[in-house]
């Protein structure tokens, strides 16, 4: 077997192999030795068929998976000895053309192909005992359960009719029948009656509740509003359409009084059994802020400490994944770049930086974990299907099948229980401070990324 590296530029590589025809044919005739007592032919008893015969009907086969065994043996050999670890698949190159092919088939001709590959740079760990992360920790105030109550009881509130010639205002639901045309014509789905709509919510299309603002009850309106770019139905996404809308009925939204009463209608004992439920759950939602704001700033740090090249295919890959991901969000929203305060070219420059810091981390994590022997059990990823199966009541089997026929997907639940098992990992050994904070303080970063 002859290798030769045609190429070496950064984090690629490619090579030339040559296998010579004699050591394909012992290959291949082995295997055929160990099918002799394993086929069964006419005219022949079991374990008695010369080799020489099974050549003739299995030859060509035997010699392809002969071929496809050497070349991922020789593949592993090559990367083993050299110490590769691989970014993406290995891209080979095999001959295409006919008669080189039945050469090749027929041990006419030696083996010759070219591998390509792209590799993982050797990566230095920090010394993790060296990072100091701070950690913001907020209590959860009697201000705070009183908040997320009134808006339960906001969500929850009744209507009452607001009387002959009332004009529905932002907050009251308006009773509709509406008829929907596109150049004039009916579309499917487009007419529909008694449909309560609750002005403010943006619950239809955009544009469609704010038209209703003033209107009074038996009057008609023809509203005009385009269907969003990324609407479900695509015979209808980017489409404008014009509503012709009667208004059967405008309702005030009613005060609620938070009390015992109030609590039994969500299930709970009392109003005391209802601010101890929520007390819980704002601590939970608390603790996973804290969470992400402490992970985010190890990640930080993580980075800081970890400049190398990442190799290009998986940048390019991730990039393409949230270029795409940002390019329908503006389409279906409509706003451009010039929107945004930026150009096109100025958002793929921002957009790689992205890329190419998720890549390096999630090297660096892989790194930390198989260095650190950090692994996920099937009993993990098992629980956190069944979580994942809790969230949607009355389909619980459908989603575990889901996960259980689709590698993929499991992969997906898998990837985030390691990531922060490592994470973990790393938090153990650094100096974590904590420091207590506001409720605002706690979650504003996370508002003004939403904001962004």
């Amino acid at each position: 077997m002859q290798v030769t590296e045609t190429l070496s530029e950064g984090l690629k590589h490619e090579f030339k192999i040559s296998v010579p025809a004699s050591d394909l044919d012992a290959k291949a005739d082995a295997r055929l030795v160990d099918l002799k007592d394993k086929v069964r032919l006419n005219g022949f008893r079991p374990g008695k068929v010369p080799v020489s015969h099974l050549k003739k009907v299995y030859g060509r086969s035997v010699m392809a998976e002969t071929i496809d065994q050497t070349i991922r043996d020789t593949n592993t050999q090559i990367f083993t000895e050299r110490g590769f670890r691989l970014a993406t698949e290995p891209k080979i190159t095999m001959p295409t053309e006919k008669n080189e092919v039945d050469d090749l088939l027929t041990g006419k001709s030696d083996l010759t192909y070219t591998v390509a590959i792209e590799v993982v740079p050797p990566i230095q760990l920090a010394d993790f005992k060296s990072f100091n992360v701070e950690k913001p920790v907020a209590d959860v105030t009697d201000a705070d359960i009183d908040e997320a109550i009134k808006r339960i009881a906001d969500q929850n509130r009744s209507y009452a009719d607001k009387g002959e010639g009332a004009k529905a205002e932002s907050g009251d639901r308006v009773t509709i029948n509406f008829k929907g045309t596109i150049d004039g014509k009916p579309f499917e789905g487009g007419t529909s009656e008694k449909i309560p709509v609750v002005i403010g919510s943006n619950t239809f299309i955009p544009g469609f509740e704010e038209q209703l603002n003033g209107i009074a009850a038996g009057e008609t309106r023809t509203l005009k509003v385009s269907f969003p770019k990324n609407y479900a139905n695509a015979t209808l996404a980017g489409q404008p359409a014009e509503f012709e809308t009667t208004a059967t009925l405008i309702e005030a939204p009613q005060a609620v009084e938070i009390n015992d009463e109030f609590a039994k209608t969500l299930g709970l004992e009392s109003l005391d059994k209802l601010k101890q439920a929520m007390r819980e759950r704002l601590t939970a939602e608390f603790a996973a802020a804290t969470r992400q704001r402490v992970k985010r700033a190890l990640l930080d740090r993580l980075d800081e400490a970890h400049k190398f090249e990442a190799p290009p295919s998986l940048v390019d890959e991730e990039f393409n994944l949230m270029w795409n991901s940002i390019k329908a969000e503006m389409d279906s929203s409509g706003k451009t770049f010039a929107d945004e305060n930026t150009t096109e070219e100025a958002a793929k420059e921002e957009y790689r930086k992205i890329a190419d810091r998720r890549v390096r981390l999630g090297l660096v994590l892989s790194e930390i974990g198989e260095k650190n022997k950090i692994t996920v059990t099937d009993d993990e990823v098992g629980r956190a299907v069944i979580e994942r199966a809790r969230q949607v009541p009355g389909r619980e089997k459908e989603i575990w099948d889901y996960y259980r026929n689709n590698a993929h997907a499991l992969a997906q639940i898998r990837a985030p229980i390691y990531e922060d098992k490592v994470v973990d990992f790393i938090l153990e050994l650094a100096n974590v401070t904590e420091n207590k904070v506001s409720r605002e303080e706690l979650f504003k970063e996370d508002d003004e990324k939403s904001a962004a």
